[in-house]
């Protein structure tokens, strides 16, 4: 079986966009207008996709979950980040020598972990 996407409820669409299109890199791969109030923007950096919905319906829920993604840089995304407004929950965490990684919460409050492992 294969995992296709996870799904995340989101306040304001252009703001999430510009969030994952910008920091995390992900490429829009699909948008649906259902014509019910419903807007829902598929993107990936190939493979499984993040699902952005807003619906004038249902607001966001609680933010009770976290996506991880490994960038090319941790360094560099940590500035960009920074830069976008967004600062690391707790700064760069190193569990063990091999494993460093931060947290950054997305325009609703989803927890968003950048992490490089060494092998």
């Amino acid at each position: 079986m294969q995992f296709r996407h996870v799904t995340l409820q989101v306040k304001d669409l252009k703001a999430s966009l510009k969030f994952y299109e910008e920091l995390v890199g992900l490429k829009i791969t699909n948008q649906i207008d259902d014509g019910h109030g419903n807007q829902i923007v598929f993107l990936s950096s190939g493979g499984t996709e993040v699902e952005l919905i807003t619906s004038k319906n249902e607001p966001a829920p609680g933010a009770t979950m976290s996506l991880g993604f490994v960038p090319e840089s941790l360094e560099d995304t940590l500035a960009k980040a920074k830069e976008m407004g967004f600062e690391a929950l707790g700064g760069i965490f190193s569990p063990n020598p091999a494993t460093r990684f931060f947290f950054v919460k997305d325009p609703d409050g989803y927890r968003v972990q950048f992490m490089q492992t060494q092998i």
